[in-house]
């Protein structure tokens, strides 16, 4: 496609100009010492340039047309580096998921571009040698000038730009200024789901070569075809620069085992002639190396030593011996078909934005190892350096995502794909799309961590991309790549669906000899309140070989840390912080089963218990022995104190331990002696699994594995005695009760209780029907709100129809009102027990015509000193019926003020609890209400109403700080509310079986004051 421009910033074939060709990052050392450290800041040939720079912010680029071989007029503000400017006061952060926040023209971006100019001075830091300026990433389109001469230009975000500026410098108050243009044609291959934001976000230092020198390498370590003997080779670039002379040069190279002992050495020599550039290679075959896992991340270290003349420079870096490979169509690692217990991951902070410390990472990746993670999708982008090696260090696995979005274009998911436009299908696009992934894999070849590599996000599968796998697999024929957008092409080694429907997967669980494994790059969507049926997901995925898992979208709400007008801290999202009259996708930002500051929200407790490793199943319940079986791919079980304990209607009545020594897919069994058992209880046992020591990251005594199974009883079969002298007087418009110190007044027109005391607790109001809930994130996705909006006031479109009242019994006084609620009918009918307890049984007989019913319950209005909160059910974790695996059933205590998730971004539906047996609401000297199920029930209880959380059809920009918890306690008694769902955000309902679609639901409670 032919186009006009004049602009270098909008011209796709002009993808940089000046940067050297990329390579594996590092810097050199003048001792061994100094290098087995790795401790850039510590080298005499390494200088940060980070901290406070000058910097001018220009909202439109004309703007900014200056001459940079003069000095630039205008004033001159501070701004950290790194940094994004949006979040240092300059400019309007933006977020979009898949529209370009500038028209649609490729590779035009329109005239409403900012452009920020950066200004550093320095003094040359070193004697001799090359000088390379090194750019983590910039994000924007980059020119680069150095006192005054032009030396380069950047568009390539997430990976490095390096300058030799040797030529360029001089002994003191060198300039470095750096115009940076918010967008550019480089932008329609960044339209990633995250915060546009803009500048120098990563490390800028300078490093000092010598006119010889290491300039790359390709350390290979994998293993034979025994997966007992290790292949270890090194391909080592040694570059003459220009004005290096002729001569001889020494390469040696020693590998050193975990411990640092010597496996192997090599020297070569080298004829330094013309060439600039020849490869070295080293090889041996290292026996039973100490194999590298996630689990067990063993790291070898390479040293490598360079002499020419009287210059002897070091390097170290780590590798790690494994092998990874598609082979019977399962991904296996080291010969063992792994479990992908993925989660894709923004490099974000809440306020440094894309920038994230080494602090942040390790926060990370503890949080990751102690849930159950196991990989991690570098979604969409390369990440920072540092990462990598933290991941080689504490054991995660990788898959390399290279910088390519263009969704705004449309992706192979689309209808009716634009190809005549589409950067995928065009030639000019071509070499920007190569060098993106070129960059990437030589970048981080090196990292043990890294077993997957994938082309690219929602960017089509156009000629490009067969292109690249081949470059891929010809640099790097050790790794396969993953590339959703293949879909089941041949350029793609695995199968990664996107948020395929639970149906598709079952039908792909049932196919046979399958030679690629079936791994979902995203899966089971975090927004709000969310990771419903995520134990349904594993049950399908264990039950076939090629299902291997996936990667949750995501792993962290990039909400961004900000205040209202009243000085209240809360997380912006998209149309907050002046974009509001920007296109916007709202809270879509926020999809994390961590919240913003990092706190796990209830969903993660949820994936952590599904994706942990080691399973306790009953093998004769009766007798006390279960089976554990261990799921480790490396681990055996003796890394574990195995504890347990016997919870008889919820409290413990006997604990105890036990050891196991299982390897990897080995099933054991395990004998309980159990305590008496008493008929009137219900039996639990609770299993835990902690770490005895410290294992890679985990600190010893981390919890990794938990199990709750009935072992007898039923709790409601006993009997609820209620003796008591029951006192009645009835009028034509009331009836009077009381029983010992409780009484109350039921009003026959009204069909409701009006008073009941026990002369410490005064209530006019007991609970009434209620349907509705506030929509989450999910029910705003399906459209929850237009197409269930008929019970958002169906409480109050009940219309009585009759109160019955029977003779006293020896229950008591029984009373039925029956209502109509259009051509459904509704009764509610109480007994007044002989104690003056109110027994309240709700049902439903519905018609075929009503929508599904988003919750079948009750609710009522508290005092807020009620708010010390006991219950017998499934916690401690909010959850739902679609999501209450890792809540087990005992007795958890609280205040109401805690119940509300405050971690979602929006708010919305929280607080549930289900397989409540009973619970009790108690100011601070033990008076309040008590709830008894007479089967299980959910429960809310919390500083909110429905009505506060349910901001109508649309989201309304709304944030937890708009909404103050109110004094009183609102709680919702219900049967059940349906799901939360998770399988997307945008369409998907809970599944069939968590949806209220039955046509009778019916449910008793017994109601006392204390």
């Amino acid at each position: 496609m032919a186009f006009s421009q004049s602009n270098d910033w909008e011209n796709p074939s002009y993808i940089g100009k000046g940067k050297e060709k990329p390579h594996t990052g590092f810097v050199l050392f003048d001792h061994a010492a100094s290098a087995l450290k790795r401790d850039y800041t510590a080298s005499a040939n390494y200088k940060t340039l980070n901290g406070n720079w000058d910097f001018q912010f220009h909202p439109d680029y004309r703007q900014a047309d200056f001459d940079f071989s003069k000095p630039v007029p205008g004033q001159w503000k501070n701004i950290r580096v790194p940094s994004n400017w949006e979040l240092q006061g300059f400019g309007i952060p933006i977020y979009t998921n898949i529209p370009y926040p500038f028209p649609k023209n490729p590779p035009f971006v329109g005239n409403d571009n900012p452009v920020g100019i950066y200004r550093k001075s320095f003094d040359k830091p070193f004697g001799d040698g090359q000088t390379i300026l090194y750019f983590g990433s910039i994000s924007g389109c980059a020119f680069v000038w150095l006192n005054g001469q032009k030396i380069g230009m950047t568009k390539n975000a997430k990976t490095p730009a390096e300058f030799n500026i040797t030529r360029y410098l001089k002994e003191k108050g060198n300039e470095l200024v750096v115009k940076v243009f918010r967008w550019s044609d480089g932008s329609y291959l960044e339209d990633q789901d995250f915060w546009r934001l803009s500048g120098i976000e990563r490390d800028v230092y300078l490093y000092r070569l010598p006119d010889v020198s290491v300039w790359d390498y390709f350390l290979r370590a994998d293993l034979d075809s025994t997966l007992k003997d290790g292949l270890f080779s090194a391909d080592i670039d040694v570059r003459k620069f220009r004005n290096a002379n002729n001569g001889e040069a020494l390469l040696e190279l020693q590998l050193l085992d975990p411990n640092g002992q010597k496996v192997f050495s090599g020297k070569k020599n080298i004829i330094l002639k013309n060439d600039s550039m020849q490869t070295i290679r080293f090889a041996a075959r290292i026996r039973k190396p100490e194999q590298w896992s996630a689990e067990f991340p063993n790291l070898y270290t390479v040293l490598l030593s360079l002499k020419t003349g009287d210059s002897e420079t070091y390097i170290a870096e780590k590798t790690g011996f494994r092998k990874v490979e598609i082979k019977g169509g399962q991904l296996r690692v080291n010969g063992i078909a792994i479990r992908v217990h993925g989660v894709n991951r923004h490099e974000h902070d809440p306020e440094t934005g894309h920038y994230t410390s080494k602090e942040l990472m390790l926060k990370d990746i503890l949080l990751m190892k102690s849930f159950n993670i196991n990989a991690v999708r570098l979604s969409h982008y390369p990440n920072d350096p540092e990462f990598y090696k933290l991941c080689d260090q504490y054991g995660l696995y990788l898959v390399d995502e290279a910088n390519i979005e263009s969704h705004g274009m449309g992706d192979a998911n689309s209808p009716g794909l634009d190809t005549l436009h589409h950067p995928a299908y065009l030639p000019e696009w071509e070499n920007a799309h190569l060098d993106r992934t070129e960059r990437m894999i030589k970048r981080d070849k090196n990292h043990p961590s890294i077993i997957l590599w994938s082309l690219g996000n929602e960017c089509s599968n156009g000629p490009v991309f067969k292109k690249t796998y081949r470059m891929v697999k010809a640099y790097d024929p050790g790794r396969p790549v993953m590339f959703e957008q293949a879909h089941e092409n041949w350029n793609t080694d695995v199968i990664a669906p996107m948020y395929p429907s639970f149906e598709s997967m079952k039908q792909f669980a049932q196919r046979k000899d399958q030679q690629r494994p079936y791994i979902m790059c995203e899966y089971s969507h975090a927004m709000g309140n969310s990771n419903g049926n995520f134990g349904d997901y594993f049950r399908v995925i264990r039950s076939s070989p090629y299902m291997q898992g996936g990667f949750i979208w995501d792993w962290v709400d990039q909400g961004l840390k900000t205040k209202d007008l009243n000085g209240q801290v809360f997380y912006a999202y998209g149309g907050d912080l002046g974009s509001f009259l920007y296109y916007n996708d709202e809270n879509g930002v926020a999809d994390g089963i961590l919240s913003s500051d990092r706190t796990p929200d209830p969903g993660a407790y949820e994936v952590r218990k599904v994706y942990q490793y080691l399973d306790f199943s009953p093998k004769n319940i009766r007798s006390g022995i279960f089976e554990v079986t261990n799921n480790y791919n490396f681990a055996g079980t003796e890394n574990f104190d195995f504890l347990w304990e016997i919870v008889g209607n919820g409290k413990v009545v006997k604990t105890g331990t036990f050891s196991l020594k299982l390897r990897p897919g080995q099933s054991g069994t395990v004998k309980v002696d159990y305590p008496e058992i008493s008929a009137d209880q219900e039996y639990f046992i609770n299993f835990k699994a902690v770490t005895k020591h410290r294992w890679c990251i985990l600190p010893e005594g981390t919890a990794l594995a938990w199990e709750q199974m009935k072992v007898s009883g039923d709790f409601f079969t006993r009997k609820t005695e209620a003796p008591g002298a029951l006192s009645i007087t009835e009028s034509p418009r009331e009836i009077s009760f009381s029983s010992g110190n409780t009484h109350g007044v039921f009003n026959k027109e009204k069909g409701r209780f009006t008073q009941y005391s026990n002369g410490s607790v005064t209530l006019n109001e007991l609970p009434v029907p209620h349907f509705w809930r506030a929509p989450t994130d999910n029910d705003f996705g399906n459209k929850m709100p237009e197409k269930l909006g008929f019970w958002r006031n169906a409480h109050h479109e009940l219309k009585l129809e009759k109160v019955s009242v029977f003779p006293k019994g020896p229950e008591g006084l029984k009373i039925t009102c029956d209502y109509s609620l259009g051509n459904a009918a509704y009764q509610i009918r109480y007994t007044i027990r002989n104690n003056a307890d109110i027994a309240m049984t709700f049902s439903i007989q519905l018609q075929t015509e009503l929508p599904e019913m988003p919750r079948f319950g009750s609710r009522m209005v508290l005092p807020g000193n009620f708010h010390h909160l006991t219950y017998y059910g499934q916690g401690p974790y909010e959850n739902y019926q679609d999501r209450n695996e890792a809540s087990f059933v005992g007795i958890y205590s609280d205040t109401t003020e805690n119940q509300y998730y405050k971690g979602y971004i929006r708010p919305q539906e929280s607080g549930n609890r289900t397989g409540v047996r009973w619970l009790e609401l108690l100011d601070d000297d033990g008076h309040g209400i008590a709830v008894a199920g007479l089967q299980e029930l959910n429960f809310t209880a919390i500083h909110h109403s429905t009505e506060d959380l349910d901001p109508g059809y649309t989201k309304k920009q709304q944030h937890p700080t708009d909404l103050p918890p109110r004094k009183n306690i609102y709680l919702n008694i219900d049967l059940k509310q349906r799901g939360v769902g998770g399988d997307d955000s945008w369409r998907s309902l809970p599944h069939p079986q968590y949806l209220l679609n039955d046509q009778h639901y019916e449910f008793s409670y017994i109601f006392r004051l204390k």
